[in-house]
């Protein structure tokens, strides 16, 4: 059994988190990985003709109906993200109504912009549900720390869906953070689909690893057939940053990724988004659902890291979690043994 400060802290078997993957559900795959023994995430889903805020409290009824275990959730706080500040207000009062869910959900996960608002409110209001924010890159991690979060995500850029214009790897930027925070509860994200990458995550210093794209090749996620497909026979240089809403996006290489283009500056994403009107919106949030709901592989938009390059089956989620972390317990036990 592999022991870190995340298992303890948040009383699960296994420390592997599935990652978010708004505006995308991943209600049921988060049951499956808390079941499993890892901690589920609960994506901020925010598909068309949905009320966001509604909708977030059904998904999170889903899982404590459904599991006993522990598990977590996510919230984009980026500015265009107009829900967000409702979030970070019912959410303690969900919990605050709901014994079973305060008990159950133990990892409240931000992202997409600053950790301020939500760490002082959430202190306050939810104190036993721990805050992270995901840090990209040293400087960020800083401000992460300093506002008081309880631990930090380090996600590098060779993840899928949304990511830093800063270009850090999670290899160096895991390393970063260790070295300079190490009373810090880390989460190491991005690159991360085999058992080597889970013993190599804990060898740098994560309490956990988290994956996104090898928990959607899997059979309990709810991402459709077609998406889950084009997972296995793709390589690492299958994926391409462009731009999404919140900046730089990896995507799989398909009609629609090309036709988006190369990124554009930071400074140039910020007027794109003071000109945003809502058909612009809607239309670049179409693309998303397209993959998502119909399976259109062609003109949808595939958030996928280049991990792809890694994967080459859809298994069950118990597989990913007990057979990766078993294995890494090998890898790190055999490294050990070779130190006289």
């Amino acid at each position: 059994m592999i022991k870190t400060r995340i298992t303890e802290k948040f009383g699960i078997k296994y420390p592997i988190i599935s990652a978010p993957m708004g505006p995308f559900y991943t209600t049921k795959l988060a049951v499956a990985v808390s079941e499993a023994g890892g901690l589920g995430v609960v994506s901020h889903a925010t598909l068309r003709g949905k009320n966001s805020v509604k909708d977030f409290k059904e998904q999170l009824d889903y899982v404590v109906e459904h599991t006993d275990k522990p598990f977590g959730l996510n919230v984009r706080v980026a500015r265009i993200q107009t829900d967000h500040k409702v979030l970070l207000r019912k959410i303690p009062q969900w919990c605050n109504e709901n014994p079973k869910l305060r008990e159950q959900l133990v990892y409240a996960l931000t992202s997409a912009g600053g950790p301020r608002i939500a760490g002082k409110m959430w202190k306050e209001k939810a104190p036993d549900m721990a805050h992270f924010h995901v840090g990209p890159a040293l400087w960020l991690v800083d401000k992460i720390v300093e506002s008081g979060c309880d631990g930090i995500v380090a996600t590098g850029t060779e993840g899928g869906g949304h990511q830093s214009y800063e270009g850090i790897t999670t290899l160096v930027l895991v390393q970063q953070v260790t070295q300079k925070y190490p009373e810090k509860m880390l989460v190491a994200c991005g690159g991360f689909a085999t058992p080597e990458g889970v013993a190599a995550g804990l060898s740098m210093g994560a309490d956990a690893v988290a994956m996104g794209t090898r928990f959607i090749a899997s059979n309990e996620s709810e991402f459709h057939q077609n998406y889950k497909d084009l997972i296995p026979p793709a390589t690492a240089r299958d994926t391409m940053l462009t731009t999404g809403g919140f900046g730089p996006i990896r995507l799989l290489k398909n009609k629609y990724c090309l036709e988006h283009g190369e990124i554009i500056s930071k400074e140039e994403k910020i007027s794109q988004e003071l000109a945003y009107d809502m058909d612009e919106y809607l239309k670049d949030l179409m693309a998303y659902e397209l993959v998502y709901t119909k399976g259109d592989t062609v003109d949808g938009a595939v958030p996928v890291g280049q991990t792809v390059g890694l994967i080459d089956s859809i298994l069950d989620v118990d597989d990913i979690i007990s057979g990766f972390t078993n294995k890494a317990e090998k890898i790190l036990k055999n490294l050990c043994s070779n130190i006289s």
